[in-house]
């Protein structure tokens, strides 16, 4: 069951791995859900290397700052600053 994705970053770097974040279970069945802003900090070889909540639940922060450090982009030649929403929406 998906309740989240992440929207579209705005940036010249393609996604090659997407990890979707596990929704924390308890802010599920209380109906919390929302946005969270990250700042992301991607390697020439497309790693993330670096993560910075820009805002949101912290709760569901968390788990969206474990899935993106999984998130591998295709090789550039210099590290690229990243703006990557996810919307965490428990009615789905």
């Amino acid at each position: 069951m998906r309740a989240q994705k992440a929207d579209k970053p705005a940036s010249i770097r393609k996604v090659v791995t997407q990890v979707a974040p596990e929704y924390p279970p308890d802010l599920r069945r209380a109906a919390i859900g929302g946005v969270v802003r990250l700042d992301i900090i991607v390697t020439p070889r497309g790693s993330v290397d670096f993560v910075e909540v820009a805002g949101g639940n912290p709760i569901l922060a968390e788990a969206a700052t474990r899935a993106v450090k999984k998130w591998k982009y295709a090789p550039a030649s210099s590290s690229t600053n990243i703006r990557v929403n996810f919307r965490f929406d428990p009615a789905h």
